[in-house]
């Protein structure tokens, strides 16, 4: 019998659309003579399985289950492509771990801790080898005085993000002060992040993006590292996903030692960090010091064909559907 799989994507923030990008990847990667798929919309204006012809079935909240032809059909697995909220800020997990049913990412903990860059900072800060930028967290309350917090902690240039937002989205480079304003308020006014803000000090060096999953052996496995060489000012949205602003070099040109010692802080962030499934871990090697600096980490990733991690999965030897197998039987153990 195959594994009845609902392909859970759409989400309630502007990365909804790359949300459908990437489930409709995943669906065309998925063996359809070993699993049964079923691809699920949750969008504000509701939740339901999208069937072959594009009709909608709702999605029954009690159990998740759907029903077709007067027969209830239920998930033995959910396999999560939604890109920010409520599939990778813990809500979907907590949902799933209430009613039983398993899923391919982090757990709900983990998955909400993640998406607060500067709480995830503060855990991960003593990790060996690893540093974090000097940085400044700002709540809703603070939005009246964030000039001057930022000023009197910080130097030129800033990073100014959404502390829970994805896709660089609401994401400015300050190089002058008398654009920070407009920063903050940019950050601040994300949709669905929180109103918090992370100001963190520029890091000037090599931009890499890193892939780890666990496999159905229970084993973690580091994928080939990624080097990002973009022509925007960071690597914001448009140099994400619009093509050609951004060389994206996989494997990357790293030594011995470089790929080792990255290979290890991964693997460690991903076990202090509690993760589950595929993960993806944004770092920089500073300039003049090749030191290993943390951006963030990512639990949903992309998976578009020109994605970081199916371009890793190919790099490493292994195909997409090989891949999206293991994060699935791993996810049934």
């Amino acid at each position: 019998m195959k594994t009845k799989v609902a392909l859970v994507t759409g989400g309630y923030t502007g990365e909804a659309a790359v949300s459908y990008k990437s489930s409709k990847f995943v669906y065309s990667q998925l063996d359809k003579q070993k699993y049964d798929i079923y691809l699920v919309d949750i969008t504000t204006d509701g939740w339901f399985y999208v069937d072959g012809v594009g009709v909608n079935h709702p999605i029954l909240k009690d159990d998740f289950s759907v029903l077709l032809n007067n027969v209830k059909v239920t998930f033995d697995v959910a396999f999560i492509i939604l890109h920010g909220s409520p599939g990778e800020d813990g809500r979907l997990q907590g949902y799933f771990d209430m009613i039983g049913l398993p899923y391919t990412s982090c757990n709900a903990l983990t998955s909400s801790l993640t998406m607060n860059k500067g709480y995830t900072k503060a855990i991960i800060a003593d990790i060996p080898e690893l540093n974090v930028a000097k940085s400044v967290l700002l709540f809703e309350n603070h939005r009246a005085n964030s000039i001057e917090l930022v000023e009197s902690k910080l130097s030129l240039p800033y990073f100014v993000k959404p502390n829970a937002g994805g896709s660089s989205i609401g994401m400015s480079k300050v190089k002058e002060s008398s654009a920070l304003k407009e920063a903050l308020d940019k950050a601040y006014d994300a949709e669905n992040t929180g109103a918090q803000v992370l100001v963190e000090e520029f890091v000037s060096g090599r931009e890499f993006s890193q892939g780890i999953f666990r496999n159905s052996k229970g084993e973690l496995v580091v994928l080939p590292a990624t080097e990002v060489k973009t022509t925007r000012e960071f690597f914001d949205f448009e140099a994400k996903y619009v093509p050609g602003l951004t060389e994206e070099i996989t494997p990357a040109e790293l030594t011995e030692e470089q790929q080792a010692r990255a290979a290890r802080i991964i693997k460690e962030i991903y076990i202090r960090l509690n993760c589950n499934g595929m993960v993806r871990v944004d770092f920089f090697l500073e300039n003049d010091t090749d030191k290993f600096y943390f951006i963030e980490i990512n639990t949903i990733p992309g998976q578009t064909a020109q994605s970081f991690i199916p371009q890793q999965v190919r790099a490493f030897g292994m195909s997409e559907a090989d891949f999206y197998a293991e994060l699935i039987e791993a996810a049934l153990i």
